[in-house]
């Protein structure tokens, strides 16, 4: 699967890409991860990308033209590709909507930064409007990594394992579960001569018990 990434500050995603589990996808071609200076679709040679708002107001305005260019360069006819936007408008994104994603064959990720981004960008130029939760960040850099990391984990190979037989232990329904995990040791005394216990029955060793309970006690995530 293939990612792109528009944004004024490529350089900020250089360690998280290449670092970890996402890393050794990108040199297995599990992944393709392009980060590209949106500055680079500029008009002008000063590389200007913002602009004042119509109407009047404080701030600078991410303009429609260089973001254009810049789909419309990335944007593969050959593969089945999706456009998203990063806005705190946008439509909550979700497990459901990462399993969506991961069937894609390229995902572009606009991401904003200033005052905001001219509107025909989101109602226009974007297949979808993205929020990750109801705050404001200054940029949408970190949605991208949000989005890359979550819809990167369901492709096969990435995490290790066997995602199919992965995805099938955690499904309850239409949602994932994710249940309390716990590790050596059973016991652990504090300083203060406190014991954290794991729960007995994970240390029974009867599995429908444990799947039973992981289940009770695990959270949906939709």
């Amino acid at each position: 699967m293939r990612f792109d990434i528009i944004t004024i500050f490529p350089e900020i995603f250089e360690s998280y890409f290449s670092e970890s589990l996402l890393g050794k996808a990108q040199k297995a071609n599990l992944i393709e991860i392009n980060v590209h200076d949106l500055r680079d679709y500029s008009q002008n040679k000063w590389g200007d990308v913002d602009d004042k708002p119509y109407g009047g107001g404080r701030g600078m305005v991410m303009k429609l033209e260089p973001i254009y260019r810049a789909v419309k360069n990335i944007r593969k006819k050959k593969l089945q590709s999706k456009v998203i936007f990063f806005t705190p408008r946008g439509k909550k994104y979700s497990q459901k909507k990462a399993m969506e994603y991961s069937k894609t064959d390229q995902l572009i990720m606009i991401c904003g930064r200033y005052e905001g981004v001219d509107e025909r960008v989101k109602t226009d130029l974007a297949d979808e409007s993205v929020s990750i939760g109801d705050y404001v960040l200054i940029g949408g850099e970190i949605p991208a990594m949000v989005v890359i990391e979550s819809v990167s984990r369901l492709i096969d190979g990435v995490i290790g394992i066997d995602n199919e037989g992965f995805l099938e232990e955690r499904m309850v329904k239409n949602g994932m579960v994710e249940y309390p995990q716990y590790t050596r040791p059973a016991v652990f005394k504090t300083d203060e001569g406190e014991e954290w216990k794991v729960p007995e029955v994970l240390l029974s060793g009867h599995h429908e018990k444990i799947k039973k309970w992981r289940n009770k006690r695990g959270k949906k995530i939709k």
